[in-house]
């Protein structure tokens, strides 16, 4: 695979540079030979520490017993400061700040203009086969608000990975195997034989709902001439067929306005009738990793340093969840060669990690390449005041109903704006608002600025391609490009860490950064004479349009022009 067009890792080259220098002073004598400790760059939250600090001499101090000054200044006396580093400072108790050469800084806009959609994309997976696999909720009811934060997680992951050169599958699994879908397919024929006249009990594990009345009543439109000839058991199965592509159809429809696309919808029920599931148990029971107990099949887990065993088939004989965990997983690593796969998962599965991990290893896969994202619990309310997941009617408030309140953009945004694993407090009202207190608006607003100071300059006839950005000396012009650099290294992170919320805050950071360079330098000036500095301002602008243009379509936001 080609590698993408990309702008040197500032974190990754001054790191280098530490690390040779490091490597220099230990041949010389300086420092003692050790294993250095994992890269550690950070930027400062102290514009006069620099643009970049490292605390690698207060980091190996107590290692190798010197003082952290003492260290630090001999890796600055040997670190070789090269474009686009102009120097290099040590201060106390041992940083090393390193500040960037401001004319490079400038000749970076044109190489992000000249990069365009391309910008931010880095090649750090090489061209490596990853899967996402998200959302994959039972087909048995409407997407509702819980789905959405994993939705949005898993699509705008895909999009960065996908940036940073990995070739990404996003999928979704359907779970159209087992006793949930059987109980789907019953209680819509209960539902169903009610508008016959006929009552039938429901048992506790059906599914009730609105919903539920709507698809039997779709069902006896379609069908009903067909179904009231049939047997019970042929009648179920039909039911549970056009159910489940009734409810497929909807999940669909729901995340298409969600602007979550899945490359592959994947049938759990297919794992049973192509035989990966019988090819699996028979490789754990070659490994004598089955056994039989308590008339049911058990993957004896505690062979392997878990603390039990684990139920793989039923006393009836039917596969249990964690058997179609198993051969799915086999299926993606073994069949489908996978070299990374990303679980994204809600709060309730996360004790199934474990055990997967360690059927990973019994069957020849490597459990660090199998990755998981555990999205935690959402909270509703608007300004200070709770709101219930639910109606009246007890029914959750479904993705659909959610959407058509907040907006799509609003959703994705506040979706990513924390952690997947720390809770989230969606304010309704504050994601509504058309003002700078919703980061939502206030980035948007910022793209839809710049097109519109853009615009103003064609229809002056002001033609910025030649501009000289040697005239961007304004603080808040370099601050501007600096921010706007940071975003492969934000591109970089989050595929490292598989934590795609650092985009959200960069990219209100970086309209942050544009909204307060336009309050200092005016663009488009009216006097003649400035008309070069204008060129210069515009081409940042563009270079500014860029970047937050990227940012929102990594996030699967839109890209207003006006507002």
């Amino acid at each position: 695979m080609t590698q993408p067009h990309s702008l040197p890792n500032m974190e990754d080259q001054i790191w280098k540079g530490i690390t040779e220098a490091i490597s220099n002073a230990q041949n010389s004598g300086h420092l003692p030979v050790l294993e250095l400790p994992v890269k550690s760059i950070e930027q400062p939250q102290n514009p006069g520490h620099g643009d970049y600090s490292s605390n690698i001499a207060l980091r190996l101090a107590k290692p190798i017993n010197m003082k952290p000054m003492e260290i630090a200044e001999i890796i600055e006396d040997l670190f070789k400061t090269k474009t686009p580093i102009k120097s290099i400072s040590v201060a106390s108790p041992g940083f090393l700040n390193f500040t960037l050469d401001p004319d490079w800084i400038k000749v970076q806009v044109n190489e992000i203009i000249e990069m365009g959609n391309e910008f931010g994309n880095i090649p750090l997976g090489n061209g490596g086969k990853v899967q996402v696999e998200f959302v994959s909720v039972n087909p048995t009811g409407p997407l509702h608000i819980g789905h959405a934060r994993g939705a949005v997680v898993g699509s705008s992951l895909s999009n960065i990975l996908t940036a940073a050169n990995y070739q990404v599958q996003r999928e979704y699994y359907v779970n159209d195997a087992g006793s949930q879908i059987d109980n789907f397919a019953k209680s819509i024929y209960a539902q169903y034989q009610k508008h016959n006249g006929i009552i039938t009990e429901l048992h506790d594990d059906g599914y009730r709902g609105e919903y539920i009345d709507a698809v039997a009543l779709n069902i006896k439109a379609e069908l009903g001439h067909k179904i009231d000839k049939m047997d019970s058991k042929e009648a179920l199965e039909t039911i549970k067929a056009f159910g489940l592509a009734l409810m497929l159809k909807a999940i669909k429809h729901d995340l298409k306005t969600l602007r979550v696309h899945m490359d592959e919808w994947f049938s759990e029920k297919s794992l049973y009738e192509n035989g990966t599931y019988d090819e699996v148990k028979s490789k754990l029971n070659k490994n004598d990793l089955l056994l039989k107990k308590d008339n049911a099949l058990w993957f004896t887990s505690s062979k392997l340093g878990d603390d039990k065993d684990n139920v793989v088939e039923k006393s009836n004989g039917n596969p249990t969840y964690f058997a179609s965990d198993i051969a799915y997983h086999y299926n993606k690593f073994k069949l489908r060669d996978f070299e990374i796969v990303v679980d994204i998962w809600g709060s309730d599965h996360q004790g199934h990690i474990p055990r997967l991990k360690t059927v990973m290893k019994s069957l020849e896969i490597d459990p660090s390449r199998l990755k998981f994202i555990i999205t935690q619990m959402v909270k509703l309310k608007r300004g200070s005041k709770s709101v219930k997941m639910s109606k009246r009617s007890g029914e959750l408030i479904t993705l659909a109903e959610f959407i058509n309140e907040v907006g799509v953009d609003a959703c994705r945004f506040f979706f990513l704006s924390r952690s997947a694993d720390s809770q989230l407090d969606f304010d309704i009202e504050l994601a509504k608002q058309k003002s700078a207190d919703n980061p939502v608006y206030y980035i948007q607003y910022g793209h839809a600025r710049i097109c519109s100071i853009i615009k103003n300059a064609k229809e002056q006839r002001i033609d910025f391609s030649n501009g000289n950005v040697d005239l961007l000396d304004h603080p808040s012009e370099l601050d501007l490009i600096k921010k706007i650099l940071n975003m492969p290294e934000v591109i970089h992170l989050i595929s490292l860490r598989l934590e795609p919320h650092h985009l959200a805050h960069y990219a209100l950071e970086l309209a942050s950064a544009f909204h307060l360079y336009y309050q200092n330098c005016k663009v488009i000036s009216l006097d003649t004479s400035e008309l070069e500095l204008t060129k210069a301002r515009l081409k940042l602008c563009e270079a500014s349009r860029i970047a937050i243009n990227r940012c929102l379509t990594l996030m699967g936001m839109s890209t207003p022009e006006e507002m």
